[in-house]
């Protein structure tokens, strides 16, 4: 008797703990810093997470020769062509950037400036999307630079990990 007395105990507190951690989705902001990612991201077991592939920028100039970064703008224009991209697939999945929990972001290095990314033009796009007082929610994120993407106009490729609540 005393053995099935700790058994429901035991369950009680699991039930008990289970309701007071409900929380989905826990972002851990970087201690002392407003930079605009989150050091952490703790996501509740059992959610669906949603691995969107990498999407990279659309045309901008119709005109332009398809292998130029002319026809696909700088790195702030990709960024903001990538994200809205991003963007327009989660809502297809009825999910919003808020929902995004990691990201990736591929840049390539630019001549205007010396062959490194230009990572003030990735973060002026990346900004309009996330940490904004609409969507205050933010991902970890990690940014890289490579030596190339798939077109040598390109000059993003973001990948992200969304979780339905």
């Amino acid at each position: 008797m005393r053995h099935l007395a700790r058994y429901v105990l035991s369950l009680g507190l699991l039930v008990i703990h289970g309701a007071a951690s409900a929380q989905d989705v826990i972002r851990y902001p970087i201690p002392g810093s407003s930079f605009p990612i989150s050091a952490a991201v703790e996501v509740a077991a059992g959610k669906s997470t949603i691995y969107i592939s990498g999407n990279v920028p659309p045309v901008v100039d119709p005109v332009a020769p398809k292998d130029s970064m002319a026809a696909y703008g700088d790195t702030k224009t990709q960024t903001i062509g990538v994200l809205t991209a991003i963007d327009k697939q989660l809502k297809a999945m009825h999910l919003t950037m808020g929902n995004v929990v990691k990201m990736q972001a591929f840049l390539v290095g630019d001549d205007s400036h010396s062959g490194h990314m230009d990572f003030a033009g990735f973060m002026a796009g990346y900004t309009q999307f996330f940490g904004t007082k609409e969507q205050p929610n933010l991902p970890a994120r990690s940014a890289f630079q490579v030596a190339a993407l798939g077109n040598p106009g390109f000059r993003v490729e973001i990948e992200v990990i969304a979780v339905r609540p």
